[in-house]
């Protein structure tokens, strides 16, 4: 199996065991999705985005599109882990279309309006090669005149997670997150991640290796996948700022188009 393969077989197997458990993690941890949704919808709307076709890759149990279908977008959803997907199914039933699929070898699965990948899902993309792969595929499922938005770790966020340790305690389940780097190892570039365990969940923690991308890299692959950068936001606080500062913010959001 070579490595690439091997990575692909995790990362769905994380998620795959994940999926029962991974609404009740992310919102113990403070995800706020309609939040966070509303406010880069608005952020892309003010950059020109019209129409209604919306792409959602990455798009885990539907937190990152349910949204959208209640604003009355034609939504078609991919993941990696079938599990995932089929969380997301029992949510959006028949309103969204939903497929297995993996990021860096996205099918033509029609001409969208909007392409996005939020809550940092292309931080476990291994390296730069399949971040421009990844792009690649998005910008042949644009529309003309379409926008692609996308989110990642800043690398305050990345040193957190690759190299802290913290609980989760919702709806009576308890989860133990543990980075597997020192501090000192996570640096820009960093390839980390950590181990999430459930306590009295059955079965080994869930390893999840992830790598930060950090802005000149994310440029070159936006420009080498034939798009054009056209915003680099930072975020903090819920709010978006009109600048990154990867030491201060928490998350990174491009906007970029054909």
């Amino acid at each position: 199996m070579n490595p690439a393969r091997e990575g692909e077989d995790t990362t769905r197997q994380v998620y795959d065991a994940l999926a029962p458990s991974y609404d009740t993690f992310t919102l113990g941890y403070g995800y706020r999705y309609e939040t966070w949704v509303a406010t880069l919808l608005a952020r892309a709307e003010r950059e020109g985005l019209h129409g209604k076709r919306m792409l959602d890759v990455g798009c885990g149990t539907g937190f990152s599109f349910i949204p959208l279908l209640e604003r009355g977008w034609e939504v078609t959803g991919c993941d990696l882990s079938p599990a995932m997907i089929e969380a997301a199914r029992a949510k959006a039933g028949d309103r969204a279309e939903l497929v297995v699929a993996d990021m860096r070898e996205l099918p033509l699965l029609g001409e969208f309006d909007l392409i996005w990948s939020v809550n940092s899902a292309m931080n476990y993309l291994a390296d730069g090669e399949e971040l421009g792969a990844t792009l690649a595929g998005m910008r042949r499922n644009l529309a003309p005149h379409g926008l692609i938005v996308f989110d990642l770790m800043s690398l305050n966020t990345a040193r957190g997670f690759f190299a802290g340790e913290f609980e989760v305690e919702r709806d009576g389940k308890k989860f133990r997150w543990k980075g597997g780097l020192a501090l000192e190892e996570a640096v820009p570039g960093a390839t980390g991640g950590g181990r999430l365990e459930q306590e009295g969940g059955a079965g080994p923690a869930g390893v999840h290796r992830m790598r930060h991308f950090g802005e000149a890299e994310v440029l070159a692959a936006i420009e080498a996948a034939g798009l054009r950068c056209r915003r680099t936001l930072g975020e903090s606080g819920g709010v978006l700022q009109e600048f990154l500062d990867e030491e201060a913010q928490a998350t990174a959001v491009y906007m970029c188009g054909a």
